[in-house]
């Protein structure tokens, strides 16, 4: 599950928009990293907002299983841009879904397996990501 998480990183989600837009498909790319840039600047608005906690033990101390991005939890970051990348590759090839839709679920499921974020985390992450895939679509027109 560790490596599975870093799926949703900013290394791996960017490298893909970058890597689309450099080999023939710029205008997927371009909407590949707005949907993720997008989704991250909602992500980091509602971490501070909300302010939440991550998973922790009675005592209060964190129960992550991977080194902690930053001590909030709410919403999960790796699910949003996860989420924004492979739903807007899959808005312009719907035949990438089986594949990308998955990969997108399993890194979120990684992030409460690991014990980062809590459950409503991930589904708020998940919903972000969508909106950012569906916004980007829809301004630059690559459906």
């Amino acid at each position: 599950m560790r490596w599975i998480t870093h799926l949703g990183g900013a290394r791996v989600t960017l490298g893909i928009g970058l890597a689309l837009a450099a080999f023939g498909e710029t205008r997927l790319g371009l909407a590949a990293l707005v949907a993720n840039a997008g989704s991250h600047v909602l992500v980091q608005l509602l971490k501070r907002a909300v302010a939440r906690a991550r998973p922790c033990d009675a005592m209060g101390r964190p129960l992550a299983l991977v080194d902690l991005p930053d001590p909030h939890s709410f919403p999960s970051g790796h699910a949003a841009a996860a989420t924004a990348v492979a739903m807007t590759i899959v808005l312009a090839h719907p035949l990438t879904a089986p594949i990308a839709l998955p990969l997108a679920g399993v890194v979120a499921h990684s992030r409460v397996s690991l014990r980062v974020h809590h459950v409503s985390d991930v589904v708020a992450g998940v919903v972000l990501g969508l909106a950012g895939a569906i916004a980007s679509a829809y301004f630059l027109k690559t459906v």
